[in-house]
């Protein structure tokens, strides 16, 4: 599973600064890629125009060579590549597996709540998609698209994991590795997400779409991220079924805590690398803290 042909990458959102959970990941990706005698990419994943700055992109390089971490170019920036996942989401509307919800989140969570039984929630804690708009008349939909509503695209949950047990023969899985190279399979459930968007009206392409699109064209052979990402690998998984796509390795490592168990983020502003660098920590100090 190792070799000169092993490619991995640190893909982080530039919508804020980089705190000690992303140092984690970085550096942890950086020693699998060495391990394994691989190269080490960098990816900004900034599908999200409006949360997006170059600023904080230019933050995260900084950032990565202050921790003494080297990457091989040239960078992929996701907005620079969105004709590729419309081609992407093309290939699953010519399956017929994507429609169009012109639901807000407020509607969905509303009609979420009047199910007998209840939908219960997503992975991530979001209510489950309650088929608003599933089997929709598309000539009304073409209507409401050609009027200027917006929109999101939802992966018809059902049929495209009916069309993904045909197409693999069987249950989907992924194989994870940990640090000694040993391989375990995991069961896929992507069903337990409902319909998941894959395009809405703010971002060409969201995650799930993005990173197997890309993980696929840079050819990226293992995946190193959070233990907070592991059920999105059941998404991914069923997307590269559906698509033809080979299946990455995966590695889902430790998450950073704070004080109270909480999962360190940007949205909670916890204290950034940058900050730490000003107090006067060190990289060495950093390293040491983490691990590494």
């Amino acid at each position: 599973m190792s070799g000169p042909s092993s490619i991995l990458r640190f893909a982080p959102s530039p919508n804020g600064e980089l705190h000690l959970g992303h140092a984690f990941s970085a550096l942890f990706t950086k020693a699998t890629a060495l391990r394994l005698g691989g190269r080490f990419l960098l990816r900004i994943e900034d599908t999200d125009q409006a949360r997006a700055r170059p600023e904080f992109e230019a933050g995260i390089m900084e950032d990565l060579r202050w921790l003494g971490i080297a990457w091989d170019e040239p960078v992929r920036r996701q907005s620079e590549h969105f004709p590729a996942y419309a081609a992407t989401l093309d290939m699953l509307r010519a399956l017929g597996l994507l429609y169009p919800c012109f639901a807000s989140r407020k509607e969905i969570a509303e009609a979420a709540n009047r199910t007998d039984p209840p939908l219960g929630h997503d992975p991530d804690g979001a209510p489950l998609y309650p088929g608003l708009h599933r089997g929709g008349d598309p000539n009304e939909a073409a209507a409401r698209i050609a009027a200027g509503q917006p929109y999101a695209l939802r992966l018809d949950m059902a049929k495209a994991l009916s069309l993904a047990l045909r197409m693999n023969g069987g249950p989907l899985a992924f194989d994870s590795f940990d640090e000694a190279s040993t391989l375990t399979r995991i069961a896929a459930s992507p069903e337990r997400w409902g319909d998941v968007v894959l395009s809405g009206k703010e971002r060409p392409a969201t995650y799930h779409l993005a990173v197997v699109t890309d993980d696929a064209l840079q050819g990226v052979t293992h995946v190193t991220r959070g233990m907070d990402l592991v059920a999105a690998t059941d998404i991914h998984r069923l997307l590269q079924v559906l698509l033809g796509l080979p299946a990455p390795l995966y590695c889902h490592h430790r998450l950073i805590l704070d004080a109270s168990g909480r999962k360190l983020a940007k949205s909670q502003r916890d204290k950034s690398l940058r900050s730490l660098r000003a107090e006067g920590v060190s990289a060495a100090e950093i390293k040491r803290q983490l691990g590494f």
